[in-house]
């Protein structure tokens, strides 16, 4: 029988799938980040669908969807809103920003200065947005997408490490196959591309059904063998001379998350270690930041993550 989690999947892959081409490895990822309930890095070249598929996503989940194209001069009130004076109640009323909505794309986040995205924390971590000493509640499932041009574009600013902490997972997008482009073109060769195209819709998800998956992960099994298996990855990560930053308890945690839902995902009430594996690069790579000397070598923070869990014994209850 098909599980809550699997058939969210399946809705994702079938739906999504329809508008976009060669994104699997992504849409997998989007299901683990929505039933974990966090936000998520798109990391690869403009062009290749991050905006088309986070605009698909909050069709399917029925929300408000907003985009923010982000530059150098930007400033925080531009995500947040704003107070502004009303004359007929004699006093300021917000004037809210695009960060009130069920999903925001934050397009191209590197482009804008670190003081711009540190107005981002407060949203990311606790769902909030405090104006003028004043708290607002941001929507019950908000949900933060940004894509991340590469570092070696011009006009990018490296992410703080906080807010990197705050990504649960990061997805690479990359150039597609020739068949796969292939698919695109056929697809969408006309006035508009994919943004107007009227014959690929995606619908709603089923009523209830993203509740359901987030109620079976939550009751997912783990053993305390698999709690110390990710704290030891999570110690030795500390202590990696190619590292100037190991891998935080939150980071710890949204591994954990992670990894209960991968089990839901192959139909298991149980985490085994492989779920670990099989989600841990894209939980942890984002978060590892390498010493200036690792840097100028172009070492890859994946390959650390997979170096440090190679000296961490695999449990075997």
């Amino acid at each position: 029988m098909t599980t809550a989690v699997e058939q969210l999947e399946l809705e994702l892959q079938q739906q999504l799938g329809r508008v976009l081409f060669g994104l699997e490895q992504a849409i997998h990822g989007l299901c683990v980040a929505l039933v974990a309930q966090g936000h998520v890095l798109l990391e690869g070249p403009p062009g290749l669908g991050k905006t088309l598929l986070a605009k698909s996503l909050a069709e399917m989940l029925e929300g408000e969807f907003k985009r923010i194209q982000c530059t150098a001069d930007m400033m925080p009130s531009d995500l947040t809103g704003i107070h502004v004076f009303d004359k007929q109640s004699n006093g300021f009323r917000l004037l809210p920003g695009p960060l009130f909505a069920d999903v925001v794309l934050v397009d191209e986040i590197n482009r804008t200065g670190p003081k711009t995205q540190s107005s981002l924390l407060q949203a990311m971590e606790e769902g909030s947005i405090t104006l003028d000493r004043k708290t607002y509640e941001l929507p019950t499932d908000f949900l933060l997408l940004a894509s991340q041009n590469p570092f070696d574009f011009e006009g990018v600013y490296p992410l703080p490490e906080s807010q990197l902490d705050r990504f649960l997972l990061r997805l690479q997008i990359g150039y597609p196959d020739i068949d796969t482009e292939m698919k695109v073109l056929c697809h969408y060769d006309m006035p508009g591309g994919g943004h107007l195209d009227h014959h690929a819709k995606v619908t709603a998800l089923p009523e209830n059904l993203l509740a359901s998956a987030r109620q079976q992960v939550s009751a997912v099994h783990v053993s305390a063998g698999l709690y110390r298996y990710v704290a030891e990855i999570a110690k030795a990560s500390r202590s990696e001379p190619r590292l100037s930053l190991g891998l935080s308890t939150r980071g710890a945690l949204a591994l954990m998350r992670c990894a209960r839902v991968e089990a839901a995902c192959h139909g298991r009430d149980y985490v085994v270690p492989d779920d670990v594996k099989d989600i841990a690069p894209t939980i942890t790579a984002h978060r590892l930041v390498l010493t200036p000397e690792a840097s100028l070598e172009g070492i890859d923070c994946v390959q650390i993550y997979n170096d440090i869990a190679a000296t961490v014994p695999t449990p075997r209850d």
